[in-house]
């Protein structure tokens, strides 16, 4: 995109409209936009444990109560991804970012009230919908990827989208190590206060940097559409809104593919989810570790690593082919849930924790990468439909694994994950299905970068 219009030249001598920012300080705010807001993925996980304490928990009130932020966190990313389509980045991204706000706020307060000792069960619903409130930032990944999208022509998409999910998902793994320090440091109440300020802080950033790309500019000053696209063009402007983003949902949810992806996707996305706010109670109940510990073993070796080797895995996908990748991170999913649920072991549980992150980073990133060849006629539809049902996941498995602490006690905070043991087969079954029909799968004339099960590139086809 040309910098000398993007930084404020005049668009066109027709009206005085110029072209606010530039792609840079669009990836920039996103990605920080982002980052504040999936910080929420883990409100409740590091700290379960002062929770169940206070409000004598049973193992499925526990796993609903962690589980908590996923539920708003996952379900509007489909509507307000839809939403970018009609307004821009900006408008979504601080309504999603001001109802966490709202959550993290009444959090605070119910906390300063009623310290954590306070609490009775009698304020569980309490609680748990503040945690979905606060979870609504999660799904700012849908609106962030779309504002950056719109920012860069076609070549730079790829390094930039990369750039922005690899950051930005990072914020749950660095919260899952600061937050057990923050509450030795400042107490529960003290920790989660610390917490609203800088989403406040976050969200008045974002605020003041966001910028939307200069198709929605020019329409926000009531250029009509087809003028507004042409000026957008001159800027540099490649990608655009491609109609109504909700008929596109409607017309992926019909098509069988769309739901097989969602369906891998819901066991490496949404078990990443999961695990991330699980781990933590897992570590300390099965190995005994101190709740600072378990927060670094869950950052360092689970969470930030899968959120890194996405970029990677990306990059394997395309060159192997999205069918194949899935077979491998599916395929290390199931190992790694399998030694989990066996072993009582610190260094082999470690390995093989290292082992279900890699899994799940490289599955979650093949399953993406496979959705414009499968889904070419409603990408975004697609898209939505595999990033906000697919990360449901995270909401639904933290609850069946709390029923089997409730009937088996601490042994149930491992051999619960035979959950994920049975997801990630299915999928590495599901993932084999499609690695041997893709040919049929494709539909007839739809060109794709992406290697045939047979390892050769089919050639694009124009038009």
């Amino acid at each position: 995109m040309r910098e000398g219009i993007a930084e404020g030249t005049d668009a066109s001598d027709e009206a005085d409209v110029t072209v606010r920012g530039s792609p840079r300080q669009g990836l920039v705010s996103a990605t920080l936009g982002f980052f504040v807001g999936f910080a929420g993925v883990v409100l409740y996980g590091p700290v379960a444990s002062a929770f169940e304490g206070a409000m004598d928990l049973s193992g499925l009130l526990l796993g609903l109560l962690v589980a908590a932020p996923q539920l708003t966190g996952s379900l509007l990313r489909i509507p307000f991804g839809a939403w970018v389509e009609d307004v821009g980045a900006k408008k979504p991204f601080l309504v999603l970012l001001g109802l966490s706000i709202v959550g993290m706020g009444g959090l605070s307060v119910l906390l300063l009230l009623g310290s954590p000792n306070g609490l009775t069960t009698v304020h569980y619903p309490i609680v748990f919908g503040f945690g979905a409130l606060s979870g609504c930032g999660i799904a700012t990944f849908a609106v962030g990827t779309t504002q950056t999208s719109y920012w860069y022509p076609a070549e730079k998409q790829g390094t930039m989208l990369a750039v922005f999910g690899g950051l930005g998902n990072a914020s749950p793994g660095l919260f899952t190590l600061v937050l057990p320090v923050a509450l030795a440091a400042l107490g529960l109440t003290g920790a989660y206060l610390a917490w609203f300020a800088f989403l406040v802080v976050g969200t008045l950033a974002y605020a003041r940097y966001a910028v939307d790309a200069p198709s929605f500019q020019f329409r926000e000053h009531g250029i009509a559409e087809r003028e507004a696209r042409r000026r957008a063009e001159a800027c540099g402007q490649e990608l655009f809104p491609g109609g109504d983003a909700m008929d596109s949902v409607r017309n992926a949810a019909t098509i069988l593919r769309t739901w097989v992806l969602v369906a891998l996707f819901f066991t490496s996305f949404g078990g990443f989810l999961a695990l991330t706010t699980w781990l933590p109670s897992y570590w300390r109940a099965v190995h005994g570790v101190d709740v600072r510990t378990a927060g670094a073993l869950t950052a360092v070796a689970f969470t930030l690593l899968a959120a890194v080797i996405r970029v990677p895995g990306g990059i394997v996908g395309d060159r192997i082919g999205g069918e194949r990748t899935a077979i491998v991170g599916f395929g290390a999913i199931a190992s790694a849930t399998a030694v989990l649920v066996v072993t009582r072991e610190f260094v082999p549980a470690v390995a093989a924790t290292v082992l279900l992150a890699a899994g799940m980073g490289v599955a979650s990133a093949a399953v993406f990468g496979l959705v414009p060849a499968y889904v070419p006629d409603a990408v975004g539809g697609a898209s939505g439909l595999v990033g906000g049902i697919g990360a449901f996941g995270g909401f639904v498995i933290p609850p069946i694994l709390g029923l089997f602490v409730d009937r088996r006690g601490t042994a149930g905070y491992a051999t619960g994950l035979v959950v994920v043991l049975v997801l990630g087969i299915i999928s590495f079954g599901l993932s084999i299905g499609l690695y041997r029909t893709r040919s049929t799968l494709l539909p007839d004339g739809e060109g794709s970068s992406v290697p045939r099960a047979d390892g050769e590139a089919d050639s694009p086809v124009d038009g």
